[in-house]
């Protein structure tokens, strides 16, 4: 609850396949990786405005085509990206999960040089 409205969190596109990915996986950072982003889903619901809010300016031109008014970062284990916006109204609040990228992958969306 946050601010006495329910928060459901739900993985979208990108981000559910990665999740779903990342499930099938054995490894030892696949592992460490999920539950980084168990944990973030637990504050999350606390305190949906937990992460790194992003400049609307910087907001990935791909994100923008979905008309994404508000974006957030939030770190995972092993240098991984969790980026989310924020929905709601009077009742509840709903936190999309949009992308989950390892350090690469969210430089490329950003456009950040490696």
């Amino acid at each position: 609850m946050f601010f006495g409205k329910e928060v459901k969190v739900i993985l979208k596109d990108q981000a559910k396949e990665a999740y779903l990915e990342l499930k099938k996986r054995t490894d030892k950072e696949s592992i460490t990786i999920l539950n980084s982003i168990e944990r973030i889903r637990d504050i999350l619901k606390d305190n949906p405005q937990f992460g790194d809010p992003i400049k609307k300016e910087l907001i990935p031109n791909e994100l923008r085509k979905l008309n994404i008014q508000n974006l957030y970062r939030v770190e995972l284990s092993n240098y991984w990206r969790m980026l989310y916006t924020i929905e709601g109204d009077t009742v509840e609040i709903f936190l999309f999960v949009l992308k989950i990228v390892n350090h690469k992958e969210y430089n490329k969306l950003f456009g950040y040089k490696e």
